[in-house]
């Protein structure tokens, strides 16, 4: 299955608004790899998420993309930043540099997005190609233009910019609700008033701009400058996902501010280059997301990142299930209580885990059976319920309660809370051995906050040696390794006479001070 995310624009910070549609997304392709989906195989999801690194204007909302170039705004920000003593302590930047910017700003992205769990910023690890840039795909984009003019889809202006004819594409519009009629009559300032003498129809959009004087720009058959914004997910989609399906891809998300024009553009350029009648067979809009109530905005002290989150202790864990919990059609509200009751959820859910697994070694294996079978299937409905999760998340917390009262034989051992623990962190092959029942096995993976911190960063207290621990956690990993689980529950052991608490994941080990 291919999958093509509209990714962020790397002039700033990511807010959590962002996250919000990048971790629906992500939510969808962990749903679709699953067991739940195509009869227990899951489905292989190739995801590609773009970093916009050229050509997306501070005026995103015209078609056209008036202003100037986020880029070129970034590269002013950080320049005053810098003179000004404001940039981050460490932080070594050229300002003058657009790609220096971009990839400050990319690092920034990267770091937020695998600490909240993104998929495919893990992918990008061993495969770069999943999170493009734009700026690696300008001979395409060169292409790609070329094509629509042959095509009658495209025109080069009065002015030398070339764009693309809305009235050669009978479709423009149907994906949005808007009509070239409505365009034609301004569509509340979704058109350029200045370009208006110069195009066939107001709706007429940019794919490439002369213009000498533009920080990026590089050479073409209409003269030196640069592509118009929506270009590059056409091109990227197409050669990344599309190469044996015409540019067809599956599925394609963006925030729902990329309906119109971004995506309405999209789907016109590529099918008026390929014929063919899709560019995405499904696509996915989250709604917006506000915060405690309003809109985000910095001047109210309203507008957060990640890292300003984290900064303030709270987990990566109760970030992402706070940022997912809401159904994707709805908008999403925000707030510090939310924040808390996220936090507490996946408290109670870790402590359910452990005793429900180490209680089940005393339940007969139809009960464990049976109790596995019937959570499975209402999750399911729920998220094939067009991702229901908010109802998913209610079927999780009605069986945690129900399952604290299922009968137990006294005859049989229950586990000890602290190797129940133990089992289900560490040695994940022995739960189907012992019988034991993970409530969270299938489901885990899907929800993606169990493999994250559930606390704040570690400590950097000055009495704690992290190259002692790291060590310890090296040699613990080779015992493991060798099998020798004695000599593991020991170094572990004496981690936690430390003040050290280790957490173990798919990804490796990684540790956090106790607190409290």
């Amino acid at each position: 299955m291919t999958f093509y995310t509209c990714g962020p624009t790397v002039y700033d910070f990511a807010h959590i608004g962002n996250f919000r549609s990048f971790l629906a997304a992500d939510l969808l392709r962990r749903y679709l790899e699953s067991p739940f989906c195509n009869e227990g195989q899951g489905y292989q999801v190739a995801h590609i998420v773009n970093m916009t690194d050229v050509g997306h204007m501070t005026d995103d909302e015209v078609a056209d993309g008036a202003g100037e170039d986020k880029m070129e705004a970034a590269r002013k920000r950080l320049l005053e930043d810098k003179k000004s003593g404001k940039l981050p302590a460490g932080v070594d930047i050229d300002p003058t540099d657009p790609m220096a910017v971009a990839e400050f700003y990319i690092g920034a992205f990267l770091a937020d997005s695998r600490a909240l769990g993104f998929k495919v910023a893990f992918d990008q690890q061993e495969h770069a190609e999943v999170m493009p840039r734009p700026t690696q795909y300008i001979q395409p984009m060169i292409e790609l233009v070329q094509t629509l003019i042959d095509r009658g889809h495209a025109y080069v202006g009065g002015d030398g910019v070339v764009y693309f004819d809305t009235q050669s594409f009978p479709k423009y519009g149907q994906l949005s609700g808007n009509t070239l009629d409505r365009l034609r009559s301004g569509a509340g300032g979704r058109v350029a008033e200045d370009t208006q003498a110069v195009k066939k129809h107001p709706a007429d959009f940019m794919l490439w701009k002369p213009d000498q004087t533009h920080l990026m720009r590089w050479d073409s058959p209409w003269g030196e400058g640069y592509p118009g914004w929506h270009l590059e997910c056409s091109v990227m989609a197409q050669h990344l996902l599309g190469t044996e399906t015409n540019g067809v891809i599956d599925l394609h998300s963006g925030g729902e501010d990329n309906l119109f024009p971004h995506h309405e553009c999209e789907v016109a350029q590529s099918c008026g280059a390929t014929g063919e009648e899709h560019f995405a067979r499904y696509w996915f809009h989250p709604r917006h997301l506000f915060v405690e109530g309003g809109k985000m905005s910095k001047s109210k002290g309203t507008f957060f990142t990640v890292q300003q989150l984290r900064d303030e202790g709270y987990a990566p864990a109760a970030i992402r299930l706070e940022l997912i919990k809401t159904h994707y059609r709805s908008n999403a509200n925000f707030t510090f209580q939310g924040l808390k009751d996220s936090a507490k959820m996946l408290g109670r859910w870790k402590e359910a885990r452990i005793q429900i697994a180490r209680q089940s070694l005393a339940w007969n294996q139809h009960t464990v059976l049976s109790a596995r079978k019937r959570l499975h299937a209402a999750f399911k409905a729920a998220m094939d319920d067009d991702l229901n999760l908010a109802g998913a998340i209610g079927e999780i917390n009605k069986f945690l309660n129900e399952a604290q009262h299922y009968p137990v034989d006294d005859s049989k051992t229950i586990l000890e809370e602290r190797d129940s623990r133990r089992i289900l962190e560490e040695y994940p092959e022995q739960v189907k051995e012992l019988g034991l029942l993970d409530v969270f096995a299938a489901i885990g993976p899907v929800l993606g906050v169990f493999e994250l911190e559930d606390a704040a960063e570690p400590a950097a207290a000055a009495d704690v040696d992290a190259a002692l621990i790291e060590s310890k956690i090296a040699e613990r990993k080779q015992a493991r390794r060798d099998k020798d689980w004695g000599k593991a529950d020991a170094i572990r052991d004496e981690l936690e006479a430390l003040g050290v608490v280790l957490i173990d994941s798919a990804k490796g080990t990684t540790w956090k001070v106790k607190t409290g």
